[in-house]
């Protein structure tokens, strides 16, 4: 047995997995810098926080693909091999996660069309919340009861979209019940300078309250003021104490129905 050719050989694996072990440290660490610094160039340039992720996401899964074909190269294995070998392991990885490759394809659409972004509030794929990422195969968002739900893209994409915060201001829709005998046109009077002072809710268009039906109980009136949807629902339940407050002022009596005013005399 040659010890000299043992310690050698040894040595030179030793060497050359200690280059290896030091050479995937530098590419992430460069890896990261290129991640990095992209990103501080299109925040520079303006560029819009969902495609920011989604260029940086793609970018960092291609510089560690090709981190792994050179070591795999740097250790002597064949990479025009191991690339057919990727490519073929690919395809059936494609055939079998199939629904994972619609969600990135939908990922790409979705940034192309951009139907949404990361901080509007959104309805779509069956979750109502604020988009906080859009990723290569995912839409992450947080429900107003601060719920992080994730969505694949290709449900997304596929589902109506309702984007809340397209506009300035959305509709707050309420109603107000009258009890039978009470003036209509009076509880409107009442009702619209009242709604105006409510807090943010918008000046243009002015609230509006109108006669919406009549049912066995009076009159029933359509309250609408409106706000941007970040204040949605401080206005929403602002203006049900507001109605409550304005109609007990006036002494309005408690809507009832027929029958039940014939049961009480």
């Amino acid at each position: 047995m040659d010890w000299a050719v043992i310690t050698a050989t040894v040595t030179d694996v030793a060497l050359k997995l200690a280059a290896g072990f030091a050479l995937y440290m530098v590419g992430r660490w460069l890896i990261s810098f290129a991640v990095s610094l992209l990103g501080k160039v299109l925040t520079a340039r303006n560029f819009d926080p969902t495609l920011q992720r989604y260029i940086a996401n793609i970018l960092a899964v291609v510089l560690n693909i090709v981190l792994v074909v050179a070591i795999l190269g740097f250790f002597g294995i064949e990479t025009t091999s191991f690339a057919a070998l990727l490519a073929g392991v690919g395809l059936a990885v494609g055939a079998a996660w199939s629904g994972l490759l619609s969600n990135f394809a939908a990922g790409a659409f979705l940034i192309i069309f951009r139907p949404y972004k990361v901080g509007d509030f959104v309805e779509g794929g069956s979750v109502v919340g604020t988009v906080t990422e859009v990723g290569l195969f995912n839409t992450i968002i947080t429900s107003p009861d601060n719920v992080q739900t994730i969505v694949g893209n290709s449900k997304m994409s596929g589902d109506v979209i309702k984007n809340y915060s397209t506009f300035a201001y959305r509709r707050v829709d309420r109603t107000a019940q009258l009890a039978f005998g009470v003036d209509p046109l009076d509880a409107i009077a009442r009702l619209k300078p009242a709604l105006a002072a409510i807090p943010n809710v918008v000046a243009e268009p002015a609230p509006d309250v109108e006669i919406l039906d009549f049912n066995e109980r009076g009159t029933v009136l359509a309250v609408r003021p409106y706000c941007h949807t970040d204040h949605y629902w401080q206005v929403y339940f602002d203006t049900n104490k507001l109605i409550a407050a304005t109609f007990g002022a006036a002494g309005y009596a408690a809507p009832h129905t027929i029958e039940y005013e014939k049961q009480i005399k």
